[in-house]
């Protein structure tokens, strides 16, 4: 579907500030629970996740806090994920030092739904910068056959977003193709609009692969919605597609436009779907029921398997296929990430077989 680097030593290569995520127990709401799960994450390495957990060799660049007890769970966590890493360590030098961030996030249940807060004062991932990586060793002696960012940590900071500018320059110099998911935040764009739209169109520029709802085409890259009035998925689903006509027109060397769709029946259950678009055709799935036990990170999951599917070489047909079903396999888990035993786990998922295997 996409041609890669065929002597790349990772498959993925994914910039991203690492963090943690504080789960209650028991699906409780978070404001008055007292026991909590911790959990290392972060929207890009999620990503990340299916491709490791299904063999493939993942690398996350980040930053740490020296010494800290946080980043050596972290760092213990991403090991445990099958993936290599590096970036420096900061010296947190006072108690109102760096640190790195913590996301407070309860699962909901039934008709309560989930709510998350973030909290980012000090991260230290908002000083990732290229002076602090050899992007000639890990993108031109090593190299990448993809490398996925996010919005996110596009726009985490003036450091990030140049940040992960450089990194989609050299590594398409070197070769890797590039994975944007556009993913919008109106609180970090405040303030610095002018900016963050000219450095997102010039990686979505870059880019081989744009993940984004309509919301994101419009906010991140000022391509125009669709038409407003529509009611249903079959109108959501015909609004995408003009949209990613109208993206085409502006980035034609943009090979894959992707989004999720979501109907929420209640926390537990959701309706789910995708919409692909390659070439001239588009990929859609009609959304079907899936159960969820906790639904932070399913987008991620999805994207992971989609990703999965392009390092495979598959068509985008499977490819999307394949995406739906780690999305839905991740909204079972109480990790972020999408956690496969297998290819044949993930399919059987695809075709509704959920019978016990023996």
């Amino acid at each position: 579907m996409i041609e890669l680097r065929k002597d790349a030593k990772y498959s993925l290569v994914i910039p991203t500030s690492m963090g943690v995520r504080l789960t209650p127990a028991d699906h409780q709401p978070f404001h008055c629970s007292d026991t909590f799960k911790m959990q290392g994450t972060s929207a890009e390495s999620n990503v990340g996740s299916i491709a490791s957990f299904l063999g493939l060799p993942v690398k996350i660049l980040t930053a740490f806090v020296k010494d800290s007890p946080v980043a050596r769970f972290i760092k213990d966590d991403l090991a445990r994920r099958h993936m290599d890493y590096e970036g420096p360590e900061f010296t947190q030098d006072t108690p109102w030092g760096v640190r790195h961030q913590i996301n407070m996030a309860d699962s909901g249940w039934g008709s309560r739904g989930p709510r998350v807060q973030n909290d980012r004062a000090g991260e230290v991932g908002r000083k990732l910068n290229v002076k602090d990586f050899d992007l000639d060793r890990i993108f031109g002696d090593e190299g990448a056959k993809i490398v996925h960012m996010s919005g996110l940590i596009a726009a985490l900071s003036e450091e990030t977003s140049e940040f992960c500018l450089e990194i989609a320059r050299v590594a398409k110099k070197n070769g890797a193709r590039i994975s944007f998911d556009l993913n919008h935040r109106a609180s970090f764009w405040k303030g610095r609009e002018e900016l963050l739209s000219a450095q997102f169109k010039e990686i979505a520029s870059l880019s081989d692969i744009l993940i984004g709802n309509e919301e994101d085409f419009q906010l991140c890259l000022d391509i125009e919605g669709p038409e407003a009035g529509g009611q249903g998925i079959a109108a959501k689903i015909e609004g995408f597609k003009g949209m990613i006509n109208r993206v085409k027109q502006e980035y034609p060397a943009t090979t894959l436009f992707a989004t999720t769709l979501r109907e929420v029946e209640s926390a537990n259950s959701h309706m789910w779907g995708a919409i692909v678009s390659h070439g001239e055709s588009f990929s859609v799935i009609e959304p079907r029921q899936i159960g969820v036990f906790d639904r932070i990170g399913g987008g991620d999951g999805f994207v992971g398997g989609l990703l999965y599917g392009v390092l495979k070489g598959w068509d985008a047909d499977k490819s999307s296929q394949f995406g739906w079903a780690t999305g839905a396999l991740t909204a079972t888990l109480n990790t972020d990430y999408g956690q496969p035993a297998d290819e044949d786990q993930v399919w059987s998922i695809w075709k509704g077989n959920a019978r016990v295997q023996r």
